[in-house]
């Protein structure tokens, strides 16, 4: 079994690019893959400045990566309607997630989903709630492990950034492999749009 730390942020425009690259390891099963939320920005308000920065590095990610962003959300964040950015409880609700039934990564594309497409807010309880309900837990279930999830969220964030300090990573996404007790960086950004190498990258790791 290969240990894969993924270093993210669900609020982070090149997560979302990388998405189809990680959902890769749903089909990997001599893989395990440990999520590491990074704590980007605490439920703020988007002012019209950083909206502009916003449009524009959405069309180099897309441009890049190949991952689409939907015209509701980039009518939304060109507008003014309300915009705010929370890292804090989707990160909440991709750790909830995993702890139900360790499908934190089907609520993290979910979460990408919602925002990056559907242009919803995924900063309010009720949004990611119905999410939840999509993938199968039930009101209390979801109300239980929300709470439970919440105590935690700040130790995870703090090592998830303890875990890129010791391998110097200056940001997201950024992953780190641990096989028979090595450790290796790996730079997601050279297979942006190319899902093909990168997964001849990984049954070379696999195989090795």
């Amino acid at each position: 079994m290969v240990n894969v730390h993924y270093i993210f942020d669900p609020m982070c425009g090149w997560c979302y690019g990388a998405s189809e690259l990680i959902a890769q390891f749903d089909h990997m099963e001599e893989v395990h893959l440990q999520l590491h939320p990074g704590g980007m920005i605490q439920k703020t308000p988007i002012s019209p400045d950083f909206r502009q920065h916003i449009l524009e590095a959405d069309k180099h990610i897309e441009t890049q990566t190949g991952q689409p962003f939907g015209d509701t959300y980039v009518k939304k964040v060109a507008s003014n309607d309300a915009l705010v950015l929370d890292s804090y409880i989707t990160a909440q609700a991709i750790i909830a997630a995993e702890r139900l039934a360790q499908c934190g990564l089907k609520m993290l594309k979910q979460i990408q989903r919602a925002h990056y497409q559907s242009g919803l807010p995924v900063y309010q309880p009720e949004t990611l709630a119905e999410i939840a309900r999509q993938l199968g837990f039930s009101p209390e279930q979801w109300e239980q492990a929300m709470a439970a999830a919440q105590n935690d969220v700040d130790s995870e964030i703090q090592m998830t950034r303890q875990l890129m300090q010791r391998f110097g990573l200056g940001g997201f996404p950024s992953m780190v492999i641990e096989k028979n007790g090595q450790w290796q960086t790996v730079i997601i950004s050279q297979y942006y749009g190319s899902p093909e190498r990168w997964s001849a990258f990984w049954e070379k790791v696999l195989a090795a």
